[in-house]
């Protein structure tokens, strides 16, 4: 049985990044099939300007009308894959990211149901929801070191599931996640914090 121990990321205190241009914010939704918590992903539209075909958390970029950060990512959740206002339980927040293309990044957790999502063509391909057991399995990670012109030597995520890939920021914040709420440690203690 696999199950993320949300009270962990409930009780967790997030680090902020206020040193970004721009601000986001994702949903990393946990849905419970079958007796076994499952994360849903996006797999992002191939024409999209940036990380096209990249599995993401449903989420984007604030706006002028969002009041905080959360309202940004129920907002963008609900423009992506319809996910409603109603439908979301938060859990919890994760630490701040920062990405490439100088956004900060705040992640929430939050129960979902376990239902069809509507995503939306200009910005999804595809609706995809992955057993944190196989997000769990070693054979199924594996982890690369590059050298950042900025943040000199940085650890790239990778997990494999069901033909899908997730890495990148999303990765970062799944293994945030993974480590908070299970027995997940990768290979190495890895800094997260910069990239």
């Amino acid at each position: 049985m696999a199950h993320l121990t949300l009270e962990s990321i409930a009780a967790y205190e997030p680090t902020e990044v206020t040193d970004q241009p721009h601000d986001a914010a994702v949903v990393a939704p946990v849905i419970e099939r079958a007796g076994e918590h499952h994360l849903l992903f996006t797999k992002r539209a191939d024409h999209l300007g940036e990380h096209p075909g990249q599995m993401s958390f449903p989420g984007g970029g604030a706006e002028r009308q969002d009041g905080t950060i959360l309202e940004t990512a129920l907002r963008e959740s609900y423009e992506e894959i319809g996910l409603e206002t109603s439908e979301v339980t938060i859990v919890g927040q994760l630490d701040d990211i920062r990405t490439v293309t100088e956004y900060a990044v705040t992640p929430f957790v939050a129960r979902v149901p376990d239902r069809v999502y509507d995503p939306d063509e200009r910005e999804v391909a595809e609706v995809v929801v992955l057993p944190v057991a196989a997000l769990l399995d070693p054979t199924n990670y594996e982890y690369d070191r590059r050298d950042h012109p900025y943040y000199g030597e940085i650890v790239i995520h990778y997990f494999h599931v069901n033909g899908y890939t997730v890495w990148g920021a999303t990765g970062r914040i799944l293994v945030q996640l993974l480590e908070l709420a299970t027995a997940f440690e990768p290979p190495e203690r890895v800094d997260r914090s910069p990239y």
